[in-house]
């Protein structure tokens, strides 16, 4: 098949985005493409398949890209965990091909049956009682919102989508992780020797090992509070949104949701004729990628995108070229992200400055969805 890489959640120079259709042609097999760019900012990114990407990111075409800070942190170890789930055949033991699900694709996506880190489903690394660990998640599956904890690992969130918080958010209960996002954690082990410490997922309302880290000694370092923050990454502060350009977009259709008529291809269909076609979700009425952009902008222009969920499943969006931050009920900015899990039934509100020129892309992250009509785009001018 011909493929294109993209290159999650780094602020990129747009021709280097690896969107085929919109940014690039996708390179056919036998050809090549050479990808060459900056990486400006610390984190943690990944970067995956970008054509026929419910299939190639379904058969593992995708990897994690780290960034490292000037200076190291303060640490004893560091585990990259990539969070996978496989829809494996039962007859055959092989990945399950068909890729074209109409259930998966108005419904929840394509959840697999085989849940792995860093494709083993029983991961595990040793560790010490008393050790620091940085623990970088990276949600690399193509619907699956993980739902983690820990347990033996006393943690505080640095980072999300590999942009460093002002200040480290203690662990208190479960956290999300929606298909797309990475998370920086920094932990403590606090499990004895002997015992075993966990990331655990929750499935089933049953707590399940997600990765373990097995205690094998005891450290010999002093006992550490709380971490400090990672350097900051160069973004502009947004406070006044008063003066931001709006944009609305409205997201119908799946499964038991009340879409009756979309566009797709310039001509006005019902839900029925939309679900033989193997599309049922719209955007702004629209399915699938359109002519004209979602929004045209200035450089620099400042932008609060409203977001309405008005299906019956959550969707995480994901906007490239650019990180927003979200607009919280009280008003206040949420921390900078490039992904966000948009609920069943809410409203959510994004806002950012347009600094990066050229054709983005946003979609959802469930790429059976984004197959399925869910994809749009921005124009900077």
């Amino acid at each position: 098949q011909a493929s294109s890489i993209h290159w999650h959640g780094i602020r990129i120079d747009n021709a280097m985005d690896g969107v085929s259709g919109l940014t690039q042609d996708a390179v056919e097999p036998g050809q090549t493409f050479d990808y060459d760019f900056v990486a400006p900012d610390a984190g943690t990114y990944w970067f995956h398949a970008h054509n026929q990407s419910v299939e190639q990111v379904a058969r593992g075409l995708y990897g994690a890209l780290i960034v490292e800070e000037d200076e190291a942190p303060d640490i004893d170890q560091e585990e990259i965990l990539l969070l996978d789930d496989w829809l494996i055949n039962p007859e055959t033991a092989q990945i399950d091909d068909d890729f074209d699900a109409s259930h998966d694709r108005s419904h929840a996506g394509r959840n697999g049956n085989f849940i792995t880190t860093n494709g083993d489903y029983q991961f595990s690394s040793d560790v010490k009682q008393g050790d620091r660990l940085r623990l970088r998640l990276i949600n690399a599956s193509n619907a699956r919102i993980f739902v983690l904890n820990l347990a033996g690992l006393d943690g505080w969130v640095l980072a999300y989508d590999g942009m460093p918080l002002d200040a480290p958010e203690k662990v208190d209960g479960q956290f999300p992780l929606a298909p797309g996002q990475r998370v920086d954690l920094f932990v403590d082990v606090t499990a004895e020797e002997g015992e075993v410490a966990y990331l655990l997922r929750t499935l089933d309302e049953q707590l399940l090992p997600q990765a373990a880290f097995p205690v094998t000694a005891r450290s010999s370092g002093a006992t550490r509070g709380a971490p400090q923050p990672l350097p900051p990454n160069q973004s502009e502060r947004i406070s006044d949104l008063s003066s931001a350009t709006a944009v609305t977009l409205r997201m119908e259709g799946g499964a038991m949701g009340r879409l009756s008529t979309a566009i797709l291809n310039g001509e006005e269909m019902t839900f029925r004729q939309l679900a033989d076609a193997n599309q049922f979700w719209s955007f702004n009425g629209v399915i699938g990628m359109t002519d004209s952009p979602l929004a045209s902008l200035s450089r620099g222009e400042l932008v609060r995108l409203r977001i309405e969920n008005e299906t019956r499943f959550p969707h995480a969006m994901h906007l490239h070229g650019v990180h927003f931050r979200e607009v919280l009920d009280d008003g206040q900015l949420g921390p900078l992200r490039d992904t966000l899990l948009s609920f069943a039934g809410r409203t959510t509100e994004i806002a950012f400055r347009a600094d990066n020129p050229g054709k983005w892309l946003f979609h959802c992250h469930m790429l059976s969805h984004a197959e399925a009509g869910m994809r749009t785009w921005i124009d900077v001018a």
